[in-house]
């Protein structure tokens, strides 16, 4: 069965088409630059280039468009309607409308990516894989806020979590690597790319993640401040006369791992900047790999702690599986914690891969 994953960003389009009966890629690629004079026009244009390009006579993978089976979708929000990834109806194209509040730069290009495929690829199901539904595990003293409980019921206000597909996969792919049942086990996953998570997940199920209402939540990333003291945020803006925008801009465009080192939000540019002879430069890059450490450490004691146990700590995404130093310092920094029974694993992400078997699962059931 072949099964056409589609991954929609603001400016760009992310597939790949698995035969996932054989476990095999046939091709995959990104269109990036959607809307820029010159570039792409739109989603829409985006798709069909991308049917265009696995149809080509020859170069593409498949004849005809018909051959595809199902198309399956990542989308971010699916707030505490989806659990699972389910199959697109005009119903739930409302719904991840409604959650578009919730992630105004993630949603609406999803929503734009599965209303091109319903026309140019008329006929064939499609499925929508939630970042949120893996994270609706989590029980109420994990995902509530110290806030009025009126905020919660009126606008849904709590912890969601964010990177759902990678945690499951990570958990997943560690239990097989592990030779153990998932149902056996206790695994911190921790996803560090340019945006970083971590989840607990306890015997399969998620049961803490650090990312919350939004992907600000959590750990040092890229351009984000992860965990902030709320008043920052007010005393910001009257010290520096800054608006909703404005701040925003800088919790989440200037911040984490750029704001403190200066350098960049580049793991590898950071890396190098901390070797510079010059004082400040150095300084400063280092601090910020500090930090970004300690925030990781610390989370892994949260969560052995809320789990009772640990068996695993697994790495993930750009930063998790291209920097060993890393794990390394991690692993020699937690090892009287954790204890020796704890592994420490290298996970290659693949969400494509999950999300095209659950589309296909999804599509069998009929």
């Amino acid at each position: 069965m072949l099964i056409l994953v589609i991954n929609c960003g603001s400016s760009s389009a992310k597939y790949e088409l698995f035969d996932v009966t054989k476990h095999s890629s046939l091709a995959k690629g990104l269109i990036e630059r959607i809307g820029q004079p010159g570039y792409c026009e739109n989603h829409y244009e985006a798709i069909s280039l991308i049917v265009d390009a696995l149809t080509d006579k020859k170069t593409g993978a498949i004849g005809s468009k018909d051959e595809i089976d199902g198309i399956g979708h990542r989308v971010v929000h699916g707030g505490e309607e989806f659990k699972t990834s389910t199959l697109i109806t005009g119903k739930v194209i409302k719904s991840i409308e409604k959650y578009a509040e919730l992630a105004p730069l993630h949603n609406p290009p999803s929503l734009l990516g599965i209303k091109a495929c319903f026309d140019i690829l008329k006929g064939i199901p499609q499925v929508a894989v939630f970042d949120t539904s893996f994270h609706q595990t989590m029980p109420e003293k994990a995902f509530l806020y110290g806030l009025p409980y009126k905020y919660y019921e009126k606008y849904g206000i709590r912890k969601y979590g964010f990177h759902g597909t990678s945690h499951r996969w990570a958990a997943k792919a560690a239990a097989r690597e592990l030779k153990r049942p998932i149902e056996s086990l206790k695994i911190i996953t921790c996803h560090l790319g340019n945006g970083c998570s971590m989840a607990a997940v306890d015997r399969g199920e998620s049961i803490d993640t650090t990312m919350g209402f939004t992907p600000l939540e959590g750990l040092l990333m890229g351009t984000r401040s992860g965990d902030l003291d709320p008043a920052v945020v007010f005393y910001l803006m009257e010290r520096e006369n800054l608006s909703p925008q404005d701040i925003s801009d800088i919790l989440n465009k200037k911040s984490g791992l750029l704001g403190i080192s200066g350098v960049s939000n580049d793991m590898r540019d950071i890396l190098k900047a901390s070797k510079s002879r010059k004082v400040k430069t150095s300084t400063r890059a280092k601090l910020a790999l500090e930090i970004f450490i300690y925030r990781i450490e610390k989370y892994i004691g949260a969560y052995q702690a809320a789990m009772k146990g640990l068996d695993a700590v697994v790495f993930t995404a750009g930063i998790g599986e291209h920097n060993p130093w890393l794990i390394n310092r991690i692993k020699k920094d937690l090892k009287r914690v954790v204890g020796i029974r704890a592994k420490f694993l290298v996970i290659p992400a693949n969400e494509e891969l999950l999300i095209a078997r659950d589309t296909y699962e999804i599509i069998k059931k009929g």
